[in-house]
């Protein structure tokens, strides 16, 4: 069996200039379907470490269905999530454990508790997936709450504080158990341009303070781009580009090009064009 080493994550400050590009994740000839229908019919990316990958997409494509793979929920019918140069799946079990305990992730909604404490909420993955004791844990809590300037809402409930406030309680939550790996999927859909700003804005200073590698599925165009040191498009179960954000715009391939002007499929247009 393949070694599977898990390399604990180190808080630190950090920048651009300092991050680390080896692959972290590689994932090769990824197939899913259900019940026949095939949706991943093949992907290859790698996932840099240190930095941002956004993956983009036309709805529907498959992206969340990608993460849902990257994080262990879904197994896959055919390919490899290789984490550190080693499968994922040549792990043992325990060892596979270990590295979801190191993954985090953020849900589009927040899905926080209403009927939980700000502090309760951010201690919820310390308690379900940690050894630690009660002392110890809000010892976390409350140095993650400080880092994130949350520390004066602790003991208030999600109902009784802002949108911006309850974003950075689910960053909190996702950050505290000192992952390596957090996914967002989809965290700015239905934001008002200046609160998506501020997520977005909220990710990347995160990033860049705790060094955590990240995967942010997204639809907003090109505001993802300013946050993201890796991009990878999946269409059609497939990645057609992956690259530099600064790169893509000058990509060639008609796919890309569509979707980053908001074009329509030809057939989809054909058809506008007759109901017009």
């Amino acid at each position: 069996m393949a070694a599977f080493a898990f390399k604990m994550l180190r808080f630190h400050e950090t920048d651009a200039q300092n991050v680390m590009t080896k692959p972290f994740i590689e994932i090769r000839g990824l197939k899913k379907a259900f019940s026949g229908q095939p949706v991943l019919r093949g992907v290859d990316m790698t996932v840099p470490e240190g930095e941002v990958t956004a993956v983009i997409g036309k709805s529907g494509e498959g992206k969340s269905v990608l993460l849902k793979h990257i994080i262990g929920l879904l197994a896959p019918d055919s390919g490899d999530i290789l984490f550190d140069g080693a499968p994922l799946a040549a792990a043992s079990h325990a060892e596979q454990r270990e590295f979801r305990r190191k993954c985090s992730y953020m849900f589009q909604n927040m899905a926080l508790f209403d009927s939980m404490t700000v502090y309760d909420n951010i201690a919820l993955p310390l308690r379900e997936t940690a050894r630690l004791s009660e002392t110890e844990t809000g010892n976390r809590v409350r140095a993650m709450a400080e880092r994130l300037e949350l520390g004066g809402i602790l003991g208030k409930y999600p109902s009784q504080i802002s949108g911006g406030m309850q974003k950075r309680v689910a960053l909190a939550r996702a950050l505290v158990t000192e992952p390596r790996l957090i996914l967002f999927d989809e965290p700015t859909t239905g934001l008002d341009p200046i609160r998506k700003a501020s997520v977005l804005a909220l990710i990347d200073q995160s990033r860049r303070q705790f060094g955590f590698t990240a995967i942010l599925v997204s639809h907003d165009i090109p505001d993802v781009f300013d946050v993201s040191g890796h991009v990878a498009m999946l269409d059609e179960g497939r990645i057609v580009w992956e690259g530099a954000p600064q790169a893509i715009t000058a990509c060639e391939d008609p796919v890309v090009r569509r979707f980053l002007a908001g074009e329509p499929e030809p057939v989809a247009a054909e058809r506008i064009a007759q109901a017009d």
